[in-house]
């Protein structure tokens, strides 16, 4: 059952209408023309979304999160839970697992998919314990000469005082560092949302992957909105601003490849989205497996020191 977007009124209208033909028997044939018609206005439109609009698919609901991410892509993962200090911060998950045959260590933000499990989660807003706990898995990984892989889909930092209280902005930037300071491979996956410092904890690394209508930004459209406009009526006019789409962070060189998606978002078929970031990810660890540990950080020091740099004209 599809959950339509504000901006997908058309498609929804179209497409309700061609399950009411296929229940009814479609009598008169109708239903195969409306579909094809439905695609088309589909492709149309997502050939031509907005930054606010591809704001939405990338916080759409059913889009694939952590679990179905590890479930697609991985064998045998094993979680591991704590930071060893203070608590098990279910916003990141991680452990051990699979990939092609090879031992990797998997991290990533977890949302929830329904009103409980988005509560267990913090809805991906990671405390300091969590931050922590990645870094514990990090050092685990470089311990064991085993390539680390992250998922990042959180809309930023957890920012209750309680987090604050205990150490989150020092829990982010030991994070940051220690992604910096791995000498195993290390790929990053921005998979929906990529909010501020949270997500580049999790994100300083050697190959950055970006879903297709995913977003990465230092602040939410929501939040630059009410800071410069103080409104939340500017929201379209701050998502265009802010370069947050995949196309603008590539040319700013925020992030070495695109993952496209199927036709109407991830959400649509999982399945074929899951296996196109197989390739990507297989793809990337190959370029990096030859990298010596100094020849990784060096390369990932350089990469984001090229941050930003626009080519000559």
């Amino acid at each position: 059952m599809n959950q339509y977007l504000s901006f997908e009124k058309s498609i929804e209208i179209l497409e309700s209408r061609v399950s009411e033909l296929r229940l009814s028997g479609d009598v008169g044939g109708g239903a195969d023309m409306l579909e094809e018609r439905a695609r088309r206005q589909l492709n149309d439109l997502y050939s031509r979304l907005e930054p606010w609009q591809r704001v939405l698919v990338a916080r759409h609901p059913l889009r694939p999160h952590f679990p179905q991410l590890v479930e697609g892509l991985f064998e045998d993962f094993m979680p591991l839970a704590g930071d060893r200090e203070f608590a098990d911060d279910q916003a990141i998950l991680g452990g051990l697992a699979r990939f092609a045959g090879r031992s990797v260590m998997v991290i990533g933000h977890a949302k929830g998919e329904d009103t409980q499990s988005r509560l267990k989660h913090n809805f991906g807003m990671a405390k300091p314990e969590g931050y922590r706990k990645a870094i514990r898995l990090m050092d685990l990984a470089d311990r064991f000469n085993l390539p680390v892989i992250t998922f990042v889909d959180t809309p930023g930092a957890f920012p209750g005082i309680d987090a604050e209280e205990r150490g989150q902005a020092e829990a982010i930037a030991r994070s940051t560092e220690k992604c910096l300071s791995l000498g195993v491979p290390l790929i990053a996956l921005i998979v929906g949302e990529g909010g501020s410092g949270g997500a580049v904890a999790l994100a300083a690394a050697n190959r950055v992957l970006m879903m297709e209508h995913a977003i990465y930004s230092v602040i939410s459209p929501e939040g630059c909105a009410s800071i410069l406009w103080r409104s939340a009526h500017n929201v379209a006019d701050a998502a265009q601003a802010m370069k947050i789409t995949a196309s603008e962070l590539l040319r700013l060189n925020i992030i070495d490849q695109i993952i496209y998606e199927p036709t109407g978002g991830a959400h649509r078929d999982p399945e074929l989205a899951i296996s196109r970031i197989a390739v990507a990810l297989s793809s990337a660890l190959a370029s990096l497996s030859a990298m010596t540990e100094e020849q990784l950080r060096t390369d990932r020091r350089n990469k984001f020191l090229r941050m930003g740099q626009l080519p000559d004209s």
